[in-house]
């Protein structure tokens, strides 16, 4: 299958800009062939205003239609086949056995969300009948309805160029509650962007939908997503990436003359507490446990363990060597493109340059063109409760070890942490007092705390939160991962004396 190096808009190839770029594969450093356009400002307008179009329709089409349209998308990846993930692997260099588990979880989305359309228990209206002899005064019927928000621009995520991208998360629950999608596709994986949203196209017709359910732009420049943004069309924009990235486009979307919410996952240090019986019984279990979360997918997920916090005392050494040890013998790992190599390296070398900051391993960096090594630094927690950048994200294989004096100390670096997608606590059932201690102050500042294990891996649920205070995402009262992520997109209608 050749892949359409063009937009699809509402159903149609477009390519009317004079500029283009290519995808690189991040393990050569070379282009690989096809030149994607960049979106000029016009195909954006079409885009949002067949979406404009489209959604008056998609409102009004009964769940199970939009049930059937999810189930042909996920039917319409898989049938790519291999060629979807070889052209994902050779865009982002990651293995094709992730990919083909990221796969499976795109699908399982989607499906999941058809299957929760056709219960209908979470789109049913709520209905308070009128009570006209209530005293002092009597009650009006009320009917409370959830209706789809509008248009919506989906930002594709670089570290998951399927399950967070054109058909990822974001894109089914905006599909599932009625909304047309924009997708801006992720520059380093255009190709892939590509395969799927011929999918998501055919499906739509087959469907004898709008064809402005859906479209998807590609561009490189900054320019492409803030013209999306600030069309006064769109309704909502998700998005997942940095916090530089999603800050710029939360802000942005609150300066239009009617703003617009934007649901932006930005990433979080995701901190683990190491309780001291846990550390004197386990450490090294703990060392191999944790080490292995921050090197895996070469430290490129968003609930990566980027702090490890603990006090000194048994196991205290031992558990730092163990980590230590495991950053050294860790595979050199190639990263999704040289920008994302540039800001990891230049962010080791900035925690390096901090006073009082000590590197305690370096693993082998390899010879590929984006290909780095795991990093250890410790530092102790006065030098960390002065400095806020030791508390930032560092996106990459990377993490701090933090040795407090005492609990008081660790207590302290809890609270000065902003918020998180997640927090872990690994402890024994001799920890309980400094437990409970440690548990109020985390669940101010996270979305998801864990007891044990690590926090890389976000099961679809529809009890997970993937989401968190500021600056993990925009607003923490929803999440991306999970049922729920359709809530993102639904707005509130009371119908007070209708009939029906």
């Amino acid at each position: 299958m050749s892949i359409e190096t063009g937009h699809w808009i509402a159903g149609e190839l477009s390519r009317e800009g004079d500029e283009s770029f290519h995808a690189i594969d991040p393990s050569t450093g070379d282009s690989i062939g096809g030149a994607f356009c960049e979106a000029t400002p016009v195909e954006i307008d079409r885009a949002v205003r067949s979406a404009e179009e489209a959604a008056r329709a998609l409102r009004h089409a009964s769940p199970m239609v939009r049930a059937d349209l999810l189930d042909r998308i996920a039917d319409g990846i898989e049938a790519l086949g291999d060629e979807l993930l070889e052209r994902s692997h050779l865009e982002t260099a990651l293995p094709l056995p992730r990919l083909t588990m990221e796969r499976g979880r795109t699908c399982g989305q989607l499906r999941a969300f058809a299957t929760e359309l056709r219960d209908g228990d979470r789109f049913a209206p709520l209905h308070i009948p009128a009570d006209p002899a209530r005293e002092p005064l009597p009650r009006p019927d009320l009917t409370r309805r959830a209706l789809p928000i509008g248009p919506v621009a989906v930002f594709g995520a670089s570290n998951f160029p399927l399950a967070f991208s054109v058909a990822g998360g974001d894109t089914a629950s905006a599909l599932a509650a009625g909304c047309p999608v924009i997708v801006k596709g992720h520059p380093l994986h255009p190709g892939t962007s590509a395969l799927v949203a011929g999918a998501i196209v055919e499906a739509v017709a087959a469907l004898s939908l709008p064809a402005g359910v859906f479209s998807l732009l590609h561009g490189r420049h900054h320019e492409v997503g803030a013209a999306l943004v600030d069309h006064p069309s769109l309704r909502a924009v998700a998005f997942t990436g940095s916090c530089a990235g999603g800050t710029a486009l939360f802000r942005r979307a609150g300066e239009r003359t009617i703003p617009i919410p934007v649901f932006a996952e930005m990433g979080s240090v995701n901190p683990v507490f190491v309780l001291p019986s846990a550390l004197a019984d386990r450490h090294r279990e703990i060392a191999d446990l944790l080490a292995g979360s921050v090197l895996l997918g070469v430290g490129q997920f968003c609930t990566n363990p980027g702090l490890i916090a603990w006090i000194d005392g048994e196991g205290s050494d031992l558990l730092l060597a163990g980590i230590a040890a495991r950053m050294l013998d860790g595979p050199a790992g190639v990263m999704l493109g040289t920008e994302i190599r540039d800001h990891y390296e230049s962010g080791v070398t900035r925690r390096g340059a901090i006073a009082g900051v000590e590197e305690m391993a370096r693993g082998p960096r390899g010879g590929e063109a984006c290909s780095v090594g795991g990093v250890l630094h410790r530092v102790d927690a006065l030098t960390l409760l002065s400095e806020p950048a030791l508390t930032e994200e560092l996106f990459g294989p990377a993490t701090l070890a933090v040795i407090a004096r005492d609990a008081e100390e660790l207590l302290e670096i809890a609270r000065v942490l902003p918020g998180q997608l997640t927090a872990t606590i690994q402890a024994e059932p001799r920890d309980v007092t400094l437990r409970e201690a440690l548990r109020p102050i985390l669940e101010e500042r996270c979305g998801r705390l864990l007891l044990g294990g690590a926090p890389t891996g976000v099961e679809v649920s529809p009890a997970m939160q993937h989401g968190g205070p500021w600056p993990a995402t925009t607003d923490a009262r929803f999440t991306s991962v999970g049922l729920a992520a359709i809530e993102r997109f639904l707005r509130p209608v009371c119908y007070q004396g209708w009939e029906e």
